[in-house]
């Protein structure tokens, strides 16, 4: 077990408990850094897709992770932040400024809508979510001359300072340049964390009641949260385009926004890792049933792709297992992992075990 001697305050809020993870971070970071001459373009394409849905995850996160709301319309802001990038891109206006404008965009249709929609709460809140969505979607279709319409818009190659990040031409600048803004939408967002606002939104994901009572302003902290979360999700929905290229309003279903969710529960609700664990896990589980089955029909001469359905069975039979069998998600297993090593011999079998608590304030909620 490893042992943090503190000499000063400032130690209490260093985003790192010690130089060792300090270290490990850097090291992974270096790692992602020199990731395009490591792998070919399709691992690499693959990579840059699970950092776009990182990006998302994190977004979600605050909401229903650090906040404790539910939503199942966030596919609508990553169309927000997709579309106004596009659109503002497509009427000669830079990256490096129509980037921030989508997120702000994102971000104040996100407040403008949480004003009367933090209100609710459960599943109350779910449902408003998702009309929030299918307002969203009709939006697109009825603003065709920017969007597009049915037919769908393009997304203009990226260029800063006479680079290109095209998806195509030019796979490897785009994926740094997706991988610096992970690196500073995360640096934002363990920051905020530890700041005021951020432990206030932990408050009111804890107990209403009790942040009340502490002075907190739930309505404006949860309206806060939800603008919050709408902006980083709209980034990563504009990223999402050009990676995608070519969109139209089918591509921000409503599978997505569950994916989302599903990328904050299976990787560890409460946790920044646990954004980055849930979207390795939804992209890579598909891919890897991919690859099995063309496997199976290479050197076993088993078609599984004549089976319809097969690759969505067993997908969803993964994270049924997940939820069933580790609520805490990918990174509260890890936790766990690390814990039990930690204090070994000493560590006991049923120091895990699942308790139901609450505040008395509570009990009739």
């Amino acid at each position: 077990m490893r042992i943090v001697f503190k000499t000063t305050y400032d130690r209490d809020i260093d985003i790192h408990e010690h130089w060792g993870k300090r270290g490990a971070y850097l090291a992974l970071l270096a790692v992602m850094a020199v990731l395009p001459f490591l792998v070919g373009e399709y691992y690499l394409a693959e990579a840059t897709n699970t950092l776009i849905w990182s990006l998302a995850g994190m977004g979600l996160m605050v909401l229903v992770g650090h906040t404790g709301q539910v939503s199942l319309g966030h596919a609508a802001f990553l169309a927000i932040g997709a579309y106004t990038d596009a659109a503002l891109m497509t009427a000669g206006v830079p990256f490096l400024v129509s980037f921030p404008l989508a997120g702000i965009a994102a971000g104040l249709f996100g407040a403008l809508i949480a004003i009367p929609a933090v209100r609710m709460s459960g599943i109350y809140l779910a449902i408003a979510t998702l009309a929030v969505f299918v307002i969203v979607e009709e939006m697109v279709i009825l603003l065709s001359p920017i969007t597009g319409g049915v037919g769908g818009i393009f997304a203009p190659t990226i260029e800063i300072l006479g680079i290109s990040f095209d998806r195509y031409a030019e796979l490897a600048n785009l994926y740094w340049l997706v991988l610096a803004v992970v690196v500073l939408v995360t640096w934002g967002y363990a920051n905020l964390m530890r700041s005021p606002t951020g432990r206030s939104f932990l408050a009111v994901r804890d107990s209403e009641v009790s942040a009340r009572a502490l002075g907190i302003n739930v309505t404006r902290t949860r309206a806060l949260a939800f603008g919050l979360s709408s902006g980083v999700t709209g980034l990563a929905g504009a990223l999402m385009g050009h990676y995608i290229g070519f969109f139209n309003y089918e591509l921000f279903s409503i599978f997505i926004s569950i994916n989302l969710l599903l990328v904050v529960t299976i990787g560890g609700l409460g946790f920044i890792q646990g954004a980055f664990l849930g979207a390795i896990l939804i992209t890579a589980v598909p891919q890897a049933i991919a690859i099995f089955r063309d496997w199976a029909n290479a050197s076993l001469g088993v078609d599984l792709g004549g089976i319809p359905g097969l690759d969505t069975m067993i997908f969803s039979a993964v994270l049924i297992a997940f939820i069933i069998y580790e609520p805490a998600g990918l990174y509260g297993r890890w936790l766990k992992i690390r814990t039990w090593w930690e204090l070994f011999p000493l560590a006991r079998k049923d120091m895990f075990r699942r308790q139901k608590s609450y505040l008395k304030t509570e009990r009739m909620r």
